[in-house]
């Protein structure tokens, strides 16, 4: 079955505050604040998904999930976890990032270069477009879809059409792989760095990297062993808090960002 490599995770006890060091494997410059995670509250996640993509909208958190044979896409309440819809993907399908844009949830596929168009209420599809290249995260930023492609360049999309309308490369972390993306509300984006533990801030008008957020050792060593990597972000509404899990991880974590 195939699936992007498995990572050698960092592993470690979960504490309030985690800021163990660690290296994105890429050119960081000097001046890029680093950060780490408190850990403000846990929930049970799903251990048999495959996180790839995560979106909150309102009190609805959809979670989009990878593998051929086992992509789907899942609607629960974020206040209750109780879902609210379900669909399975195709087995050819290899599910990825997911994002809504006004009426339509945008769900992404890896290599089969569709993106699906779907209700956000029933998760029926609408319809299927068609775009060059991988698919990996994927958000929305005011007026514009922002994707990622395993890549350090971002490209913005048309939230209606999928039609690209812009790109742009990190200025530094060039060796970035950039997966899960999150636009916050002030307009930046957090972007998971596969296949580390680590979260890229972005600053999608010039491609800065504002800073480096190392979220290793969330998983107990027993808890690591039937995990992958760390995937998934999303910004909790209201808050300056952020919902974060990973592939087959058995809990997603409520942190906020803190300096190192």
């Amino acid at each position: 079955m195939e699936r992007k490599p498995r990572a050698l995770a960092a592993t470690g006890l979960l504490a309030l505050a985690v800021t163990l060091s660690g290296t994105t494997g890429c050119d960081v410059l000097d001046n890029t604040p680093h950060l780490g995670v408190q850990v403000l509250a846990t929930r049970s996640h799903d251990h048999t998904a495959f996180t790839e993509g995560l979106e909150i909208d309102g009190d609805v958190l959809y979670e989009s999930t990878g593998l051929e044979g086992k992509s789907g896409l899942r609607a629960s309440s974020l206040g209750t976890g109780a879902q609210l819809a379900r669909i399975d993907l195709d087995p050819q399908y290899f599910g990825e990032g997911v994002t809504r844009a006004g009426d339509t949830l945008w769900q992404l596929t890896w290599k089969n270069g569709i993106a699906f168009a779907r209700d956000p209420s029933t998760l029926a599809e609408r319809r299927q477009v068609h775009f060059d290249g991988e698919g990996w995260g994927l958000c929305t930023r005011g007026k514009s879809l922002v994707m990622s492609n395993g890549t350090s360049t971002l490209t913005f999309r048309d939230p209606v059409s999928f039609t690209p309308t812009g790109s742009i490369r990190l200025t530094s972390h060039t060796g970035a792989r950039l997966n899960e993306l999150d636009c916050a509300p002030d307009g930046t984006v957090y972007a998971n760095d596969w296949p580390t533990n680590h979260i890229l801030h972005i600053d999608p008008g010039s491609g800065r990297v504002l800073g480096d957020i190392d979220a290793s050792g969330l998983l107990t060593p027993t808890q690591q062993a039937g995990a992958d990597v760390l995937n998934g972000i999303a910004d909790i509404p209201g808050t300056d808090h952020f919902l974060i899990t990973g592939k087959n991880w058995p809990t997603a974590f409520e942190v906020r960002f803190v300096p190192r």
